[in-house]
């Protein structure tokens, strides 16, 4: 068994999406050789409405499955097939655009005002890029946690961890998606396919990453914890890319540590963009702009 060391350290960095919506980027609109087959990472937590209530109106999607996982608050959305719904807290939605959808997104927040979840845009292979898009829609209490004896708490919404199976599945980057809580000073390894690209999001409290260095909060074997109130209040937002190896090793801090921990098999496939368009081919590319011009993106069968 060997323990992935830490490539890098990303704190997300504050951007404006949607028609204004304030959040926090940790990757996304550029070279994905790191992050293959995720595309975007982001955290959009806000505690002011007006940060975020104009939301994100229709927009298409085509060759990506898009994760969205609200930890706080509601997000309603709706596209073009006539699919309507919302998702609270703890809810999971996995869209797969595949050949094309158009699509909405509109955080509502809590009765407080609080509003916090996760988007990640997963590619699609040359072979999916126009599939049949689908929905899968999961409500919390169909997401299965699992606890350690030690107070270790993982939701498994994609793949398989200590004998539990996430309900998400036939995806085609055959993904994993935990949400790991590790207690104050507690020290967990978790299994990670040695094949495949993996990260770890840290929103809550601070650890120690085998190998990482010491900013933002995830600090190495041999440096002192940096724990502020702030960090403990509202999360570091750190981004740690592992490079290879079959385990993450990770020991919390006086607070715990909250993360999600995220791996899939590379496409290793070339990527052309245009906002939420992902394709192989800068003609592709061209096609499919045209075809949202000409009122055509939306194909029927």
């Amino acid at each position: 068994m060997s323990i992935r060391p830490v490539k890098r350290i990303i704190e997300a960095q504050p951007t404006v999406e949607g028609a204004g919506v304030k959040l926090r980027r940790a990757f996304g609109f550029g070279d994905t050789d790191e992050t293959d087959p995720f595309l975007l990472f982001d955290d959009f937590r806000n505690e002011r409405p007006a940060d975020y209530l104009a939301g994100f109106p229709w927009h298409p999607h085509r060759g990506i499955e898009t994760i969205t996982y609200v930890l706080s608050g509601t997000v309603a959305h709706g596209d073009s097939l006539g699919n309507a719904g919302t998702l609270g807290a703890g809810d999971v939605q996995w869209m797969t655009a595949g050949r094309g959808i158009l699509h909405q997104e509109m955080p509502q927040g809590d009765p407080e005002g609080r509003m916090h979840g996760f988007q990640l845009w997963a590619n699609l292979p040359s072979s999916l890029k126009m599939t049949a898009p689908r929905y899968q829609d999961v409500s919390s209490p169909n997401i299965p946690e699992v606890v350690d004896d030690d107070g270790t708490r993982v939701r498994v919404v994609c793949g398989s961890f200590w004998g539990k199976r996430g309900p998400v599945d036939g995806i085609a980057a055959d993904p994993s998606y935990l949400d790991v809580w590790v207690p104050p000073g507690r020290r967990r390894t978790f299994p990670v396919d040695t094949h495949r690209s993996a990260f770890a999001y840290v929103f809550e409290g601070s650890g120690v990453f085998r190998d990482a260095s010491p900013p933002l909060g995830v600090l190495t074997e041999t440096s002192e914890p940096i724990e502020t109130v702030a960090r403990e209040q509202t999360g570091n937002r750190s981004l740690v890319l592992f490079d290879s190896g079959d385990e993450v090793t990770v020991r919390a801090g006086d607070a715990g540590i909250r993360f999600l921990l995220v791996s899939g098999k590379p496409i290793e496939e070339p990527v052309a963009w245009y906002g939420p368009i992902v394709m192989n081919t800068q003609e592709e590319l061209r096609r499919a702009i045209a075809e949202l011009r000409a009122g055509t993106f939306i194909q029927p069968g």
